[in-house]
């Protein structure tokens, strides 16, 4: 393993960790302000995070052609407009069922996204391999160990994470459309200012705001913002241009683990065998599912390593 690749392995799994930490960070910051208040702040601090890398990026790709900047311009508004509403979408039911689940379930039940992607792909007639259905099995499998009591009752909170994770899924849809078409920084930057933007605004709406709250959740504000979506996201860039990809795969699934042991080391939350049965079986799932396509060209097993 050449230098390169441990660089980027341990900004792989850096990021996996902020991730994971940041579950708790929110589940902390519902103490003390709304959830859409903290959204909303979370994602403008996120998205002035990246102004600096934005900035470095159009000055070494600065347009002349006055017209085309225009219709760029519109096509990133638009496609980060959409790509936005999708995120308030997701992070609003991830930080709302953290108000009614802890952060290891909330940190599992969101990771599903990856099994989730191509389960949607199918409605774009995107193709999907044996993988995907099996990695599907298990994460259903553990969902439902994890999630579902022996009554068969599902938590409001665990149900809440997992419409947040359809939606985070769609989000990834849509971004992995808009990426190849605009800069990614510009589009990550719009979305998460579309985001803050919807959140604030239902915030005014349906919360008290008030600015000791906000003063009381700072830290943890600031480490979903600054360093979960700013910092991180620019870590994951970063590292997946040299890193191989089923590194990356199952590094950033470690982000589910680190929610549970965060939430174990600080909020002193505890997993049942039955939801640690159900976190492993999840887990694996979601490794399959990524994994697959990178080991097997077809179905027929043909191995490409």
């Amino acid at each position: 393993m050449n230098t390169q690749t441990i660089k980027s392995d341990a900004l792989l799994l850096l990021t996996a960790i902020i991730w994971g930490f940041a579950f708790v960070a929110q589940r902390i910051g519902m103490d003390y302000v709304g959830p859409f208040t903290f959204n909303g702040i979370r994602f403008a601090l996120g998205s002035l995070v990246l102004i600096p890398f934005v900035v470095r990026n159009n000055k070494l790709t600065n347009n002349s052609d006055k017209d085309k900047r225009q219709v760029m311009t519109r096509n990133l508004i638009a496609g980060g407009g959409l790509a936005g509403l999708a995120l308030f979408a997701g992070a609003s039911f991830q930080q709302v069922g953290l108000v009614y689940t802890t952060a290891g379930n909330a940190g599992f039940i969101t990771g599903l996204y990856v099994v989730i992607v191509p389960m949607l792909g199918l409605i774009f007639k995107q193709r999907t391999n044996t993988g995907t259905w099996l990695g599907a099995l298990a994460a259903a499998w553990g969902l439902y160990f994890l999630c579902i009591s022996e009554k068969f009752t599902i938590a409001h909170g665990d149900f809440l994470e997992l419409a947040g994770a359809i939606f985070w899924a769609s989000q990834i849809l849509i971004i992995g459309w808009l990426s190849p078409r605009m800069d990614p920084l510009k589009l990550a930057a719009v979305q998460y200012t579309a985001c803050s933007i919807l959140s604030l605004v239902t915030a005014f709406l349906i919360e008290e705001i008030n600015m000791n709250g906000i003063y009381r959740a700072a830290l943890p504000i600031f480490y979903g913002g600054a360093l979960s979506v700013g910092v991180a996201y620019t870590l994951q860039v970063v590292a997946q241009r040299k890193a191989h990809s089923a590194h990356a795969a199952i590094l950033l699934s470690l982000e589910a683990v680190f929610a549970v042991l965060g939430g174990w080391l600080i909020l002193e939350e505890i997993l049942t065998p039955r939801g640690l049965l159900g976190c492993g079986l999840m887990l694996i799932g979601m490794l399959i599912s990524q994994l697959w396509g990178m080991l097997y060209k077809s179905d027929s097993g043909a191995n490409t390593v």
